[in-house]
Parts: C-alpha cells; structure tokens; sequence
C-alpha cells in the first residue's frame, strides 16, 4: 500500500450549529432580551479548539445554503479549520442552539435540529482520501441516534482504521437529541435508555479513545454505576478511557480498570468559578488532543484538557472562548490570580490578541475620518455640508482601484459624513476600516455623540476597528492627564467588553516638544493604566532613536500588539516619503494613516465644482498609489 500523506491532524464530524447566547446573566431564557452569536456544535467545537491547539484539523459536516451555513465557513477558515468537509445541504438550514446561564447550575438549551442540515449528512459525503488524510478521526454521539448519520460515521470510522489512524468517541451524551426528552430539556444530561446503551457498545470496539463524563460511560456501557461501567467497556475495548470529573478534573485508564478508580493517571487540576459549563468538555477535548496527538504523556495530556475546560467554564460562550496553545502555556507558567479566569485582564489580554479575526501584517490606510476640516473645506468652497458624503464615497472608490494593486489596504472613515462610504467600503476588497470616536479636536478628549461609549459600539460590525484620537503629552498638567487618561482607559474597557478592535492615536506636538523619548514616555504612562490597544497612530519621528524607544516601550508592555501606524499631519508627500525611510529600521511600524496629503486637493476643487467625479476619483487614486509605493519602496524589496 502507498504511503498515506497525512496533511491534517484530525478530523471532526457531526454536529455543527449556529449558537445564540443569551447575553442576560442569572435570569430565564424567558426574560433574555438578547444574544451573542457563534458557531457551536460538540465537533464545530472541537474542531476549533483543535486548531487553536494548534493541531491541523478539519470539519465533516453539512450547512445550509444560507447566511448561518455561509457564517460556519468563514468562521471555520478564521480559525484555521479545513473546510474541505464541510457539505453545502440547499434543502436544508444550518442548526441553531439557542442558551442561557440562569444560575451556576442550570442552563436552559433549545436545539433547533429538525431537518436539520449536518442531519442529514451521509454515505456518500464521507470520502476515502479525505479520511485517509487525517491521523485520528472524532466522532459523536449524537450522529449515532439517526440511521443515516450513524452509517456516515461508521463509514468514515471504518476508512479511518485502513488507513492506519486513530479514531476518538467523544461520547456527547443529549438525550433529547435521541428523542427522550422534551424540547426545554435540552440541559438535561442523562436519561437511561437501553436502546442508546446497546447502539454505543457496538460502537466502543473500534475506538482507539473514548472519553466521556460518568453519566456518559453509563449510557455507553449500559450499567448503572460507574465502576461496572468502566469494567465493561474495558471488556469491550482496549481503547484509552478519558473520565471527565468536571471540577475534579479526569482520570485516564489505559490498562486495566483499578479496584480504586481513583489510581488511574491524573493530570493538574485547576480550581475555578463555574459560570457556564456549556462547551467545557469540547475545550477539554482540544487539549487532550494536543497532548494525546502530540506525543505527550497521558498526564500530560490530562493537565492540558483540565486547563482547557477551566477556561471554557468560567466564560460564557463555547467555541470563541477555547484557549490558543500560546493562551494555554501562558496560564500553566503563571496561573492566575482570580477564581473567575475571565476576569483576569492579563489572561483575557493573550486570550484577546491570539483569537483576532484576521492578520493584518501590514497597512496602508487612506484616512477620510475628518469632519470639521471637510465642513470648513466645504464653506470655502460654497458648497452644502450634506456634499461631504458623497466626496467620501469618491474617496473609497479611490482607494479600492489602489487596493487592486496593493495588498494591506485600509480606511478610516467617520459616522458623521461616512455612514454612505462605510455602505459603498463593503462592495471592495479593502483589508481594514477604522472608525473615530473622539469629538474633533476636544483636550480634554469628549467622545462625539455620547459618553457612554459602549451602547454606541454594540452597534457596530465586529470588524471594524475603533479609532480615538487624543491630544497627549507627558508633560500635560497632572489634572489633564488623569482626565484623559480615565477616558481612554474607560475605552479600552468598552472595546473589550464588547469585542472590537483599538487604535489609539497619540499628537504630542500640538501641545509640547517632541524629543526622542516623548512618546515612549507617552505610551508607558498608558500602558501603566492597563491600557493595550490593537494599533497605536503615531506621529513621524525625526530619529531612528525615538522609534527604537517606541519599539521597546510596545515590546515590553504588549508584545502582541498589532504595531504602530503613521500619520500624516498634513505633510506633503516629499516629507512623509523621508518619513517612511526614516521609520524603515523600525519593525513596530506597520503603515501609515495619512489623510489631507491625499484628499486635499480633490475635495476643495469637487465641492467647488471644479471637477468632476471621475476626476476626484483619480487624483485620490494618484496620490495613495504614489504613497503606497513610497512606503513599499522604503521598507525594502521584499514588500515593493
């Protein structure tokens, strides 16, 4: 037999769902006004988690044809999943589970699963060379309760074991997926049933690892307490048997059954504040199989899926809360001071930084966030305020025909006068777009429409980024400071607490010298106040000095941070081309955010009726392209 390329780790097959959590703690489902979305499902979660583990893995399953399928694909291939498996079902819809946390011990969970789309997977879409692929295979419990999905999994369990590889039984016990239970008892975790029993101990010969909770090695075995449970699968299989014990961690068996279960192999505990257990035992899972698939000892393995669940039941969601492998080292080498890991800014900060939606390595954005400059711009020219709007979607279309020759395009543009352009920014293949916060030109910085910054970013799309402009300097008078210095903290909170990326831009020169060391000093005083935006919008600096101390402030306080934009002020192109050059030893800086150098021009000739759109369109389009290729060229070939 040929030798099998095995290009994934692992592949996942099953349940695949689009998960509505209710965002209102500690009340009934009833009374939950409204809800988080994410993908979920026990093998979608797995999947995810796999990934993060940082273990290749891949999804077999089916979607609908619709925006909840079409948003289970993008969200796989954000997190590094295959999508290879995942069938597109046009006759039916993708799942939904809606949930809630009532309590610390109940969580009301509705499948919406009739007809549903990875129900309906079959036969025909488990393929031989796609199995053969993977090293170990994860099935499911629930696609053992249906004649179709059993004879798949079974299939691609069979194609698994000729190509030599593993296959793993995540038992994912629900019984009213199985049809014993009503539709609100979708928390409920066991019901004894002889038919069940009977289906999974056929199952257990052919795994090579089976893990379960107590209530599921019952239902698997068929016997009524735990010791005899694990006896018989053991006649059943010789598989590698994972208890999970939830706070108490799990026991491993990879022999015989001890007269002490207690004498199995344990890893690590981790004690912690139980807020949601939905999706703990798919992080668990995630760990285990990083160890387990890695080469590690089974105690090892052990410690890292009790870590994984720790984190998952003292967060709120399933797959987005699954920690990354570099998350996972982190809390092993530094633990963490709070029962309650989410509230813990330096883990969620690492959490936050290696779950980010997309890499973004480098950027080139053409700023158009301005308004006061445009509203004056446009009296001068005699033309209507409301003329602002449409000049802006000019200036997107002038940085898109520039995007189709550079990658790393970006825009900021403003809820004032850009609400069109953000509309006509959709329809291009533009990487980034920021958005502005601050009332123009206020020190002490005000937000623009409310100071009560959250209810205002909830409404944005998750993907765009969070601009704050503030007038700050190290010298400032200690009043000022702490002023400003409270608001953008309360920013930072905000984006974080509601899930956005930050860009904070800093002017010190407005207001004070700009020597070698005023920024850094800058950003250390904000570092100091815990806080770490995505992006930081700087000024050009006259020496390779001033970025050096930049770079080091960044490095020691926020390694993950996304790095350092800069900005224009104006400057004419030649001046910011020597800008760029001077930056170009400086890894922290990733682009420019350069604004009035690129649409100065256009609009007061436009809003006074000089020319026409096509006209503004390519000047625009002129000037980003000519600054792209100045900051390509200055960074050296390899970006050119």
């Amino acid at each position: 037999m040929a030798e099998i390329s095995r290009t994934l780790d692992v592949i996942t097959m099953g349940r695949v769902s689009v998960d509505l959590y209710g965002q209102q703690i500690g009340t009934r489902l009833e009374d939950v006004a409204s809800f988080a979305k994410s993908v979920g499902g026990c093998p979608a979660n797995i999947a995810i988690g796999a990934a993060r583990m940082g273990l290749r893995s891949a999804l077999l399953t089916r979607v609908g044809d619709e925006q909840f399928g079409r948003f289970v694909r993008e969200q796989m291939r954000r997190e590094g999943v295959a999508g290879t498996g995942i069938v597109t079902d046009p006759a039916r819809l993708t799942a939904l589970a809606i949930l809630s946390v009532e309590n610390d011990h109940s969580f009301p969970l509705l499948f919406y699963r009739e007809n549903c789309a990875d129900m309906a997977l079959c036969e025909d879409d488990v393929d031989e060379a796609f199995i053969a692929s993977a090293r170990a295979l994860v099935v499911t419990g629930t696609h053992f309760s249906k004649p179709g999905t059993e004879a798949a999994q079974r299939k691609a369990m069979r194609l698994m074991k000729e190509a030599g590889g593993k296959v793993v039984l995540d038992i994912d016990y629900r019984p009213n997926l199985w049809g014993l239970a009503g539709h609100d008892a979708g928390d409920n975790r066991y019901i004894a049933s002889d038919a069940v029993s009977a289906s999974m101990r056929t199952v257990l010969p052919e795994c090579d690892l089976i893990v379960g909770t107590e209530e599921e090695v019952m239902i698997a075995s068929g016997d009524r307490d735990l010791a005899s449970a694990l006896s018989t699968i053991r006649e059943l299989s010789s598989a590698t048997i994972v208890l999970k014990r939830g706070p108490m961690g799990c026991i491993v068996y990879d022999g015989p059954i001890p007269n002490d279960l207690e004498d199995g192999i344990v890893g690590h505990g981790f004690p912690i504040e139980v807020y949601n257990v939905l999706g703990a035992g798919d992080a668990f899972m995630s760990g285990f199989l990083r160890g387990w698939l890695g080469g590690e000892d089974l105690a090892t393995a052990a410690t890292w899926a009790n870590a994984c669940g720790a984190f998952a039941v003292s967060r709120l969601l399933c797959s987005p809360e699954i920690p990354t492998f570099e998350e996972l080292q982190y809390f092993l080498a530094n633990g963490s001071p709070h029962r309650a890991l989410r509230k813990d800014e330096a883990l969620n900060h690492v959490h936050w930084a290696t779950t980010r939606r997309a890499d973004i390595p480098s950027l080139m954005a053409f700023a158009i966030d301005h308004r006061s400059q445009l509203e004056d711009i446009a009296a001068r020219a005699g033309a209507p305020a409301d003329r602002i709007a449409d000049f802006k979607v000019l200036a997107v279309k002038a940085a898109a025909k520039v995007a189709a020759r550079h990658s790393g395009c970006g825009m900021l543009l403003d809820e004032r006068h850009g609400r069109k352009a953000m509309a006509e920014f959709a329809n291009h293949p533009l990487v980034w777009l920021g958005r502005p916060v601050e009332q123009p030109g206020s020190r002490p910085l005000r937000f623009e429409f409310s100071q009560d910054i959250g209810s205002q970013l909830v409404e944005w799309p998750v993907d765009h980024c969070i601009k704050c402009l503030c007038f700050y300097h190290p010298d400032d008078p200690a009043g000022l400071k702490d002023e400003q210095q409270q608001k953008l903290r309360a920013l930072f909170e905000a984006s974080r607490k509601i899930g956005r990326e930050l860009l904070v831009e800093i002017i010190s020169s407005r207001h004070g010298a700009l020597g070698d060391d005023t920024l850094a000093k800058a950003l250390g005083e904000l570092y100091a106040l815990g806080i770490r935006p995505d992006w930081w919008k700087l000024e050009p600096q006259a020496s390779p000095a001033a970025w050096d101390a930049i770079g080091k402030v960044i490095g020691d306080n926020d390694p993950h941070c996304r790095g350092v934009v800069m900005l224009g002020l104006e400057a004419p192109a030649e001046q910011l081309e020597a800008a760029f050059r001077a930056a170009a030893g400086a890894p922290v800086v990733k682009g420019f955010a350069v604004g009035r150098t690129l649409f100065g021009d256009a609009a007061a000739n436009w809003l006074a009726g000089d020319i026409d759109d096509e006209a503004a369109i390519s000047d625009m389009a002129g000037r980003f392209d000519a600054l792209c290729r100045s900051w390509l060229a200055a960074r050296g070939p390899a970006t050119a």
